[in-house]
């Protein structure tokens, strides 16, 4: 359904990202931000699928400027080398690959308001884009580890953000959800029981009901605030 091009940051590095396109006119256009498994074929999927709901949708390789083509599972040697590629794209001088994101948000614009979508990493991607990039007009974060704790904690969003979180999840601890909660009393939080991933179904964690519940919210709140 969807393929791929090359798009160009500020400081002229190209990247490739996979692109989704609807059937007809978009009703807007979506950022989908990549767990720490690389631009994978579930992440291909969750692109695909918001496509056939109408949105143009943009994922970027998110991994590029450390490492090409990053396509991991989701066993144990899997998330070892996420969990590293991770750390070496944390540690980019800034704005490292928040200007990757700032110019698929660009290539997105086409086909009207962008909004951002992003789970694990891609989830707290997606809430630092909320507060440090441009054009865009809603975000949501599905458990961003990371997120709910530290400088992250205190980000000031300018657009309307919904967030996902599990009451399982032991990356991101209830309390620090909590925590979230009171410091950004402007966020919409939705916390299910389940487990870190429950979104992803090729992963152990993944939780169809929570998973069906968090998509039908988070359209309804694209529906809002993209049309």
């Amino acid at each position: 359904m969807g393929q791929t091009i090359e798009l160009t940051s500020a400081d002229g590095f190209k990247f490739p990202a996979y692109v989704a396109q609807p059937s007809g006119k978009p009703r807007g256009a979506l950022v989908v931000l990549q767990e720490i498994f690389g631009l994978n074929p579930h992440i291909r999927a969750v692109a695909d699928g918001y496509a056939a709901d109408g949105y143009f949708v943009v994922a970027p390789h998110t991994f590029h400027r450390v490492k090409p083509g990053v396509d991991l599972g989701y066993q144990e040697d899997d998330m070892k080398a996420g969990i590293g590629l991770k750390a070496a794209v944390e540690g980019l001088p800034a704005p490292g690959v928040m200007q990757d994101i700032q110019a698929a948000i660009h290539h997105a614009a086409q086909a009207g308001k962008v909004g951002i979508v992003g789970y694990c990493w891609g989830g707290l991607l997606s809430w630092r884009a909320a507060s440090a990039l441009q054009g865009l007009s809603a975000s949501v974060p599905y458990y961003g580890g990371g997120m709910t704790v530290g400088d992250d904690l205190l980000c000031q969003p300018t657009v309307p953000v919904m967030v996902h979180f599990g009451a399982q999840d032991h990356w991101i601890p209830l309390d620090t959800v909590e925590a979230f909660k009171k410091a950004q009393p402007a966020v919409t939080v939705h916390v299910y029981d389940a487990n870190h991933g429950f979104n992803c179904d090729q992963r152990g964690a993944y939780n169809e009901a929570a998973a069906k519940l968090a998509r039908e919210r988070t359209l309804a709140f694209f529906a809002q605030h993209l049309s």
